[in-house]
């Protein structure tokens, strides 16, 4: 008797955390939109259960890690899409084309998961994380760590501080997403075209390992300083130069908004890049929304020549329902240097005996939402180059077809 009157009070506690994890897993599955105010009453509701059976007195609190699950917040989306390519290529790839870059198959593009903590307190000393990973046939081109063990299925993951300082000093460090491009790399999930204009991947830069200040000197003034591995070096550098980076952010009227950035970077012992871009947008109407990208980058290379590469871009969009609306994306790169194929960004796909060129495409997309977490969208794009036989053998081609995302 005595035996059994010890092991009581293990008992309860091992039943305690099993209904509590346990219960909350369930809460969690159960449905991936749950917030934290639902996950927490669920939380009461299990320790009101726990106690009306005897597991749990009323005085015992909650389990500090049911308390820290709690604040953690899991998103994400599921992207699938079927294109074709009126030039058919051989190889069944199109050419300088790297999203649902599959001829004539059904793909799956992107499955992201992303946990979170609550957004950082300004007002003192506080810390949170985030993490994204992304798995499926557009990922090697989002995630720059593919390559590299252990970070193959990387997108971000970065440690937050804030310092309380004024308004607040936030700081950033881990694998951090590009500062640079208009269109996020989460494609047709966050941007009103399913597809990927060429400036996100001939004049932008993917994920880094680095770290960031950013303040906010009022409501319509802020600046991030980044210093990071190289432009293009991803989670490891593979030599001594770093690249920094800067954003002044300005947000003029609550419908306009433009980052202006700048950077230099030491990309090896014998090459230098510097630039600049500008990227923003004005919110017309509640309905019709624009954007606009400009980047400018500058090739230093030791015993050669220096050589320049820029892009511009825009967008436009309008939404005739809550749930029907059209989308349109204009894109040129030009590069009269010869630094827009593999200098730039490997794998670009680009095969042909000239030196120079440029490169642009027309995308038109149908933007369809039958229910909130669902995404479909029809698309159309024209591309063309200067570059002799470019694109799959052509000097332009069309592209159609349709994704679909379900965000969650």
């Amino acid at each position: 008797m005595k035996r059994t009157s010890r092991l009581k009070p293990i008992t309860k506690t091992v039943l305690m955390g099993g209904v509590l994890l346990g219960g909350t897993a369930l809460a969690v599955a159960d449905n991936a939109d749950t917030s934290v105010d639902d996950l927490k009453a669920r939380v009461a509701q299990l320790e009101a259960l726990a106690v009306k059976e005897g597991i749990l007195t009323s005085s015992v609190p909650a389990p500090k890690l049911v308390s820290a699950m709690s604040d953690i917040t899991i998103s994400g989306f599921v992207q699938a899409s079927y294109f074709y390519n009126t030039q058919d290529p051989a190889d069944g790839k199109s050419d300088a084309y790297l999203w649902n870059a599959s001829n004539n198959s059904f793909s799956i593009n992107k499955v992201k998961v992303t946990l979170a903590s609550k957004a950082v307190d300004k007002d003192k000393w506080d810390a949170g994380f985030r993490t994204s990973l992304i798995w499926g046939e557009d990922s090697p081109n989002l995630n720059t760590g593919s390559p590299v063990a252990g970070f193959e299925a990387l997108r971000e993951a970065y440690v937050e501080l804030n310092i309380p300082i004024g308004t607040g000093l936030d700081v950033k460090a881990g694998q951090l997403i590009s500062l640079l491009n208009w269109e996020s790399g989460d494609g047709g999930a966050a941007n009103p075209n399913f597809s990927q204009g060429n400036q996100w991947w001939f004049t932008g830069n993917g994920p880094s390992a680095g770290i960031q200040l950013a303040y906010d000197f009022t409501d319509k003034v802020g600046l991030a300083v980044r210093v990071q591995n190289g432009m293009f070096a991803g989670p490891v550098d593979s030599n001594g130069g770093k690249a920094v980076i800067a954003s002044l952010n300005l947000k003029p009227t609550d419908k306009v908004w433009a980052h202006l950035i700048g950077w230099y970077s030491a990309e090896s012992g014998t090459t230098d890049v510097s630039g600049a871009s500008v990227i923003g947008g004005v919110q017309v109407t509640e309905k019709f929304g624009t954007g606009f990208e400009f980047d400018y980058f500058h090739f230093s290379n030791d015993g050669a020549a220096d050589a320049d590469l820029w892009s511009i871009g825009g967008w436009a969009w309008y939404d005739f329902t809550s749930k029907v609306g059209l989308a349109m994306r204009v894109d040129f790169v030009d590069s009269p240097d010869g630094v827009l194929g593999p200098a730039v960004r490997p794998g670009a796909g680009i095969v042909t005996p000239d030196a120079d060129g440029n490169l642009g495409s027309v995308t038109l997309t149908l933007n369809y939402k039958p229910v909130p977490n669902l995404k479909i969208q029809p698309e159309i794009r024209y591309d063309f180059t200067s570059y002799s036989g470019g694109l799959d053998g052509k000097t332009d081609r069309v592209i159609l077809g349709a994704g679909v995302s379900y965000l969650f």
